[in-house]
């Protein structure tokens, strides 16, 4: 991913508050704030480019970015998240509505999009910018994040797979990746890559879990499929009911 991206070195503006940018296929503002029905939370799955489309694609999500969160430089570049030394990692903010999606849905996407064992890499990119992340900006959905952790967990051990390498806490701070970055796989030309390499396992109901999407949405992705959100089209699940 980094080497690829190397054409791009004289469009490394980060997208700001400077500049409105709306999402390419949900049409909404990227920076948007959540309102009294919204709530918004940030997730590291490895490259951001494909998990922000795990995620769009989910209904009931208002609008998605990706960035910078985690570490310890100000308003990082691209570039400088690549070199490690910022701690950043590179994550996906996801601002959703509470009454039709919860957040045990999107919790449900993580754990199961990634692989959480893997520390400091996903798939083919090494690195700490590609670590497994749960970032929250309030603790409102704190007890629900461990209980999903710790639901997912006993499954994992129940196939035989490691410990959970997820880092767990509250930030303060997210900074926008330049905008080229953003819906990076929903753009005519753009390179499809996705580093995750999901585990197979699947999260079930847990203590605190009130899922809201029902089971034809989680029927569009197959984690059996290499690069399953590589294959799917751009759109977001539409629900019938």
């Amino acid at each position: 991913m980094f080497n690829f991206l190397k054409n791009f070195m004289n469009n490394n503006d980060n997208v700001s508050s400077k500049k409105r940018f709306f999402h390419r296929i949900l049409n909404t503002d990227i920076s948007k704030e959540p309102n009294s029905q919204e709530d918004t939370i940030i997730f590291g799955c490895g490259c951001f480019w494909g998990a922000e489309k795990c995620f769009w694609k989910l209904p009931g999500v208002v609008t998605t970015s990706v960035g910078y969160a985690g570490g310890i430089k100000n308003d990082p570049t691209y570039y400088e998240v690549c070199s490690g030394l910022t701690d950043h990692a590179e994550v996906v903010k996801v601002v959703w509505n509470v009454n039709e999606i919860d957040i045990s849905d999107l919790l449900k996407m993580f754990w199961e999009c990634h692989d959480p064992t893997q520390k400091n890499r996903q798939g083919n990119d090494i690195g700490s910018q590609y670590r497994s992340t749960i970032y929250f900006l309030n603790d409102k959905n704190i007890k629900t994040i461990h209980a999903s952790k710790k639901a997912y967990q006993e499954e994992l051990i129940k196939n035989k797979k490691g410990l959970i390498e997820t880092e767990i806490k509250l930030i303060n701070d997210y900074y926008y990746a330049e905008e080229y970055h953003q819906q990076y796989l929903a753009v005519d030309g753009n390179r499809q890559y996705c580093s995750a390499s999901p585990t197979k396992v699947k999260l079930g109901d847990f203590k605190g879990a009130s899922y809201k999407l029902p089971e034809e949405v989680w029927d569009n992705f197959n984690w059996d499929v290499d690069k399953c959100v590589l294959r799917s089209n751009n759109k977001p699940i539409n629900i019938h009911y």
